[in-house]
């Protein structure tokens, strides 16, 4: 038997859960760590699986790297290996974020394509046609981005779409270009700025964080630095929506509130009582069953994709019909086949779903195909008659540390089963 996880439905989530560091934040500030030679740390790491497996891709690369508790040390050489084509490349789709710094410090890369969610293409266009306007010759060759260059310059480049991984691998290799590169209509997620954050602390010299212009003056060489991962706006979202399914209460420790603005104003007009607490928590209460809401993926500051899963499981459970449009991914509504073994009256046309909500969903096997989509089921089986059966639980762990302490710590019947 699959090692799975067993949600008992039923019951409010009631207490406190701190968030640590974001996800989608850290993986890409350890691989700006090749861009200086030295010893760079990373505190406030989230204890997942995607951070030993990012690790293993930097020291396939020639780094020292050390991992304890939520810090990260990473020991950069001189003389890089700018082959990224390690087993541990496949199953991460964010390891792509080296192939930035390694054209910037090494003026060559060859980077495996990733592996990582099966949430839909990805496609690495933009990321190679930045390469192409910075100097660099970028083609897909054995399944490999292969992209070298006798020298970078700074350049005017458009994205077609504020894409943050093209954003992330232009600015990285932007930093050490000759001259001034300006990106448009770059992504302004908070991740950007916490990359662009350290990267400054790192001597690089960088104008428009968090707008979607970003102006890059080329700099000989950056430093290491000591560098403090944002929390996960992600992982705070989840919990939010949490305290909204289950009618419960829960105040989120660690994570800036205004990086959830919309998704919290949502929560709202679902007929939660949200509070903020400062710029490091809030708190979320949901006294009744919550009402209906449409939601529309977009670049943030839109409602962010990763997400949707948590709109279509609140909207199961709502009183009324949702819409829920995804813009972004053609295959997160994947999730919805499992939401429907799960009891929930959902249909999909195109890129919406509609959902009507009902009363209570009723307890099914199920299996995960991302990490939200894993996240998004279990908190569905805590609205469920009986015990729902989640399966392919390591996609779930690749996104949310302690997951099923926090559950318990929140009052839910949870377990894992099997090895």
């Amino acid at each position: 038997m699959s090692e799975h996880f067993r949600v008992q439905g039923g019951g409010r989530l009631v207490g406190e859960v701190d968030v640590v560091g974001a996800k989608n934040s850290v993986l890409k500030l350890m691989a700006a760590a090749l861009l200086a030679e030295g010893t760079t740390t990373i505190t406030n790491c989230p204890e997942i699986l995607d951070v030993p497996l990012m690790a293993d891709v930097l020291r396939s690369l020639g780094c020292e790297v050390t991992l304890s508790g939520d810090v990260a040390t990473i020991t950069t050489p001189a003389e890089l290996n700018h082959r990224a084509d390690s087993e541990a490349m496949g199953k991460l789709r964010a390891s792509v974020c080296v192939l930035g710094p390694l054209v910037g410090r090494c003026k060559r890369a060859v980077v495996a394509l990733p592996g990582g969610d099966a949430i839909g293409s990805r496609p690495l266009d933009m990321h190679q046609n930045g390469l192409r306007k910075l100097g660099a010759h970028s083609e897909i060759e054995h399944g490999c981005v292969v992209a070298e260059a006798e020298g970078l310059h700074g350049a005017q480049i458009w994205l077609d779409f504020p894409s943050v991984g093209a954003t992330e691998n232009i600015l990285m290799a932007a930093v050490l270009a000759d001259g001034t590169t300006v990106i448009d209509n770059a992504a302004r997620e908070p991740e950007i700025v916490d990359i662009c954050v350290m990267l400054q602390e790192m001597g690089a010299r960088i104008e428009g964080a968090g707008t979607s212009t970003l102006t890059v003056h080329g700099v000989e060489s950056l430093r290491p630095t000591e560098h403090r991962v944002i929390g996960d706006r992600i992982v705070g979202a989840t919990w939010a929506f949490a305290a909204a399914m289950t009618q419960g209460d829960i105040t989120v420790r660690g994570v800036d509130p205004h990086h959830l603005d919309l998704v919290l104003e949502k929560l709202r007009t679902a007929g939660a009582e949200v509070t903020l607490e400062g710029d490091r928590a809030f708190r979320v209460v949901q006294r009744e069953r919550p009402r209906s809401v449409d939601f529309v993926t977009l670049p943030y500051p839109g409602f962010a994709t990763d997400l949707q899963p948590f709109a279509i499981a609140l909207s199961s459970v709502s009183e009324g019909t949702s819409m829920i449009t995804e813009n972004l991914f053609e295959a997160r509504f994947r999730f919805i086949e499992e939401m429907v073994r799960l009891g929930a009256d959902a249909r999909t046309d195109g890129h919406h779903a509609v959902v009507r909500g009902v009363e209570r969903l009723s307890s099914a096997p199920v299996w995960a195909s991302d990490i939200r989509a894993g996240a998004g089921l279990v908190l569905a089986g805590l609205c469920a008659d009986g015990a729902t059966e989640v399966y392919e639980i390591f996609h779930i762990e690749r996104g949310y540390p302690g997951f099923v302490e926090n559950l318990r710590k929140l009052g839910a019947t949870v377990e894992r089963v099997g090895a």
